[in-house]
């Protein structure tokens, strides 16, 4: 059997450390956003003032794929208080990101370091991160599809993969307390 390429997302608390060593503007606009959207680093570091729906907080986002080839599926993200207003102060600024995609990746790695998280941290894995975030908080795997723009839920399963703690955390969770 082939090997598969099994993306690891960050445990609650790896995410939460991520997230406290933060020091920049730049480090928190990257790594935030990503953990609360779930965009890809190309979406990302492609974001323009266009992207933004101001007045629903939501991001429009023009992505991989498409009926009419690259970059013509469109899907809509809502925006956490923290990244639309990191997203704000950006656009207010100036009218897309002020950086590339390579300058992303490699901040991202840099904070990851400065955490001592000890797996590796890539944009990609922060995706993941918010995938498995997303089913914790219940949202169904349907919903999930869209907001990660897949056209196939079994892409989406791919982002599945919850520990083994989680799911017996969530089992004991519903089993304990639902009424049957």
């Amino acid at each position: 059997m082939p090997y598969q390429y099994k993306r690891e997302p960050l445990s609650d608390e790896e995410a939460n450390q991520l997230q406290a060593v933060c020091e920049s503007f730049e480090e928190k606009l990257v790594v935030w956003t990503l953990l609360d959207t779930g965009l890809r680093i190309q979406e990302l570091s492609h974001l323009t003032k266009a992207n933004i729906l101001w007045q629903e907080q939501r991001l429009m986002i023009y992505g991989k794929g498409g009926p009419y080839g690259k970059q013509s599926k469109r899907r809509v993200i809502p925006l956490t208080p923290r990244v639309f207003q990191l997203l704000s102060h950006v656009f207010a600024h100036a009218n897309e990101m002020p950086f590339a995609k390579r300058t992303a990746q490699r901040l991202v790695k840099k904070v990851a370091n400065r955490a001592a998280i000890a797996k590796p941290v890539t944009p990609h894995v922060l995706r993941h991160t918010f995938a498995v975030t997303c089913l914790k908080k219940g949202i169904n795997p349907r919903t999930l599809q869209g907001l990660l723009g897949h056209d196939r839920i079994t892409t989406t399963e791919i982002y599945m993969n919850l520990s083994p703690e989680d799911m017996i955390r969530e089992f004991q969770e519903k089993w304990f307390t639902s009424k049957v």
